[in-house]
This record gives structure tokens, C-alpha cells and sequence, in this order.
């Protein structure tokens, strides 16, 4: 079976109740796969991205590249 996806947002209503109106026919077999926004969080990566390079800038690893 193939899959059309169609792209949806709502708020989940009192006892877990959503409440969509799609574009299809009734009677049209689904499947309904449920992601739950989440905040993004990156500060780890963003600490990583501006950490130091020092370890890279040695003398060692500058031979070995440079000789490859």
C-alpha cells in the first residue's frame, strides 16, 4: 500500500479528542500516525559548534594531513 500524505495541525481537545476535516471521500482507509510538537532544544550543539578548535591545531595532526 502506498501512502498520500496530507499535513494537518490541531490542539487536542478534552479527553485526548482531535477533531480534523480532511479532503477525502468517506470511507477512505487511513492510517494516523500521531508527533507531538516538542520545543527544540540545540543549546548543547550551539555550545559545541563555538567550542574551542585548539585540539585540532597541533603539530601532529598538521603533518599527518599535510603528507596524506
Amino acid at each position: 500500500m502506498t501512502h498520500n500524505a496530507i499535513r494537518l495541525e490541531t490542539n487536542v481537545g478534552p479527553n485526548g479528542k482531535l477533531e480534523v476535516t480532511v479532503p477525502l471521500a468517506p470511507g477512505t482507509p487511513v492510517e494516523v500516525l500521531i508527533l507531538a510538537a516538542t520545543k527544540d532544544d540545540f543549546g548543547d550543539l550551539l555550545h559545541a559548534a563555538n567550542s574551542s578548535t585548539n585540539f585540532w591545531d597541533n603539530s601532529w595532526d598538521e603533518e599527518d594531513w599535510n603528507h596524506a
